[in-house]
């Protein structure tokens, strides 16, 4: 890792952000640091980023560079959050409006961005977090992909991926608690965000929060999590997202 700058103030503990470069990483980096949090921002290309303590690189479709990138972090990080995901994916394509535009490889992809590359970062890092004290590993999840809340169908591969992360957030909530009855595993549903590939999006009506002000709201909603609502995707105004 490459330090950026000393703390000066005895921060609340060690995190880490994968995902640091995207509009929402960013933000959550520069939140954590302002509260006092000495922050690992974690990118493709290891970037530096503002507030963050040190980075590292990993790539979330390389096993190999998470598990490097992991024993890299801090051995006293008790926050850890996952800030990666794709609505759009690399050429342009998607979301789906109808099953005809469905595409084999389009599917896979959003699979291997949204739910296996969160997913292996949580195979490498859970088991580090304290098993004495609470903890948090959060990854960035969404409304869409509650089953029992669709009622518009459609962004096929985007849906059915950010469902797939869910039932992996609630399987490492109940193995995690048998070792860490004190981490907490969840999902954080940011709302709307205005980013540049939420833009084509969002329609003009819509609630759309700056970056900054969805950081400030997930990190409170993080500060205020529990065990007992581990294993849930909840959203930014700390309310359990139905499944």
């Amino acid at each position: 890792m490459r330090p950026m700058h000393d703390l000066n103030a005895s921060p609340p503990g060690h995190a880490a952000v994968f995902g640091a470069s995207g509009g929402i990483g960013g933000a959550l980096v520069a939140e954590l640091a302002g509260k006092g949090w000495q922050v690992a921002a974690g990118s493709r290309s290891g970037a530096l980023v503002e507030g963050a303590a040190c980075t590292f690189a990993f790539d979330l479709e390389d096993e190999g560079s998470i598990a490097a990138a992991a024993e890299e972090l801090d051995p006293a990080v008790s926050l850890i959050v996952v800030a990666t995901g794709a609505l759009v994916l690399p050429g342009g394509r998607g979301p789906e409006r109808s099953l005809r535009q469905l595409d084999a490889e389009a599917l896979a992809a959003a699979f291997r961005i949204n739910t296996i590359g969160p997913a292996l970062i949580a195979k490498h890092v859970l088991t580090r977090l304290p098993r004495n004290r609470r903890s948090v590993f959060a990854a960035l999840g969404a409304r869409v992909g509650a089953i029992g809340d669709n009622r518009l169908g459609g962004w096929h591969s985007y849906r059915a991926s950010k469902a797939a992360l869910a039932m992996l957030i609630r399987n490492f909530a109940i193995e995690l608690a048998r070792t860490h009855p004190q981490a907490i595993v969840a999902g954080l549903h940011p709302g709307t965000v205005a980013t540049p590939l939420s833009a084509p999006f969002v329609k003009a009506s819509a609630d759309v929060f700056a970056p900054e002000r969805a950081a400030r709201q997930l990190v409170q909603v993080l500060e205020a999590l529990t065990p007992a609502q581990s294993g849930r995707v909840i959203d930014w105004r700390g309310e359990t997202v139905p499944e």
